[in-house]
């Protein structure tokens, strides 16, 4: 009834006063909001949509909207007799030109209206893929290993093979949509007659209906699980990366594919090694007696202990390299390299005896024994 309809001023959220082209600007925005497209399965967004269009097939045309300013809704309602001419949107000089459907609603229509590009809601689906996280240790990511992890996540229902009906019985095909799962309606809109496809309320989509569902899942088909998923982890893999088991993910609805299972990984620190790439850096302190009168050397790496002899006379800060003894190259036989930056551990607490022995080496030695000393103060005399 007409005395139970909103303001149609308030519907479109503007003032009395409003301009043509602020009604106009007020309705678009409108619309696009309420669309029955952008809307699919919603009662409310299809009842503001009718309301919207009802307010501007009135307010956009002036002999209507000022026969609305003074009887309300009477005065444009054929039921009270004073809507004569109403005579349905190709009357009262509204026409196509008025409105720019493309403008509308080509952003979200594909070009077209009534749904045609859509998908049809009972057609496979691919199920949605899970994500789990795998904390490995530096030498795990180094060589690789099998993992075990544990997920919840959707599988065929046993019982009713993943159907929904009861052992037994079958689901049958939905008359009102012919199984298709979607019905085409018709909307009669300022813009003209318009058609738009929704969701079968009769079978939900499904384009199927079960009479008798399965008990053990209700009539979904589906069932929620816990797994333990065997993870086979490739050498060199690196922080971040990812591994995807296909078909390890949530069951596909309608006959589709199950999802798949990304699995992303972290790895501990090492409390000797860092990582550079497929390259492993390595910090070693060794003495001052080794590094003044060099030495052998035992090198800790990913295989173990190797010796190494570095030379006399070896600076704090000067790196080796030991070919062949970084990470293994992801997929490849190839590995990197171990990178061993040497310090000069100074030492400290001597005893007496001993700065006095270490003096007399010192006054001994001379100053040509220090020959970056020595360039460094050569350096300040030329200025």
């Amino acid at each position: 009834m007409a005395e139970n309809k909103r303001d149609f001023y308030e519907v479109l959220g503007v003032g009395k006063s409003a301009s043509a082209d602020e009604i106009k600007k007020a309705y678009r925005k409108l619309a696009m909001k309420y669309h029955p497209d952008r809307n699919p399965d919603n009662k409310e967004a299809e009842e503001k949509f009718k309301e919207v269009n009802e307010a501007y097939e009135i307010l956009s045309n002036d002999e209507k909207r000022a026969r609305y300013d003074q009887y309300g809704h009477a005065g444009v309602d054929p039921n009270f007799g004073a809507g004569g001419g109403f005579g349905g949107f190709g009357g009262g000089g509204f026409g196509f030109d008025d409105i720019d459907l493309g403008d509308i609603f080509g952003s979200f229509f594909g070009g077209g209206f009534g749904g045609g590009g859509k998908s049809r809601r009972n057609a496979p689906q691919k199920g949605e893929s899970l994500r789990a996280r795998l904390n490995l240790t530096f030498e795990e990511a180094a060589f690789g290993c099998e993992k075990e992890i544990q997920i919840t996540k959707t599988e065929a229902c046993p019982d009713c093979q993943g159907s929904g009906a009861e052992k037994g019985t079958t689901a049958e095909t939905c008359t009102h949509c012919n199984g298709t799962g979607t019905v085409k309606t018709t909307h009669r809109t300022p813009l003209g007659m318009m058609s738009s496809t929704g969701t079968c309320p009769k079978c939900q989509g499904k384009g199927k209906i079960i009479k008798t569902p399965c008990k053990s899942c209700s009539g979904t088909g589906k069932k929620r699980v816990t797994r333990t998923i065997k993870v086979s982890v490739p050498a060199g893999i690196d922080e971040g990366q990812t591994i995807s088991l296909r078909g390890e993910g949530n069951v596909g609805s309608n006959g589709g594919p199950s999802g798949d299972l990304l699995i992303n990984i972290t790895i501990k620190n090492h409390a000797v090694f860092t990582r550079d790439g497929s390259n492993v850096l390595c910090e070693m302190p060794i003495t001052y007696a080794q590094a003044t009168l060099g030495a052998e050397i035992e090198v800790p790496t990913l295989d173990g202990k190797v010796k190494y002899t570095i030379p006399e006379g070896t600076q704090t800060g000067t790196v080796f390299r030991l070919r062949g003894k970084g990470i293994p190259v992801l997929h490849s036989k190839a590995r990197g390299d171990q990178y061993v930056r040497v310090n000069v551990e100074i030492p400290k607490n001597l005893s007496g005896k001993q700065k006095e022995l270490l003096r007399a080496f010192a006054e001994s030695l001379g100053e040509n024994a220090h020959t970056e000393r020595k360039s460094f103060f050569d350096k300040l005399k030329k200025k």
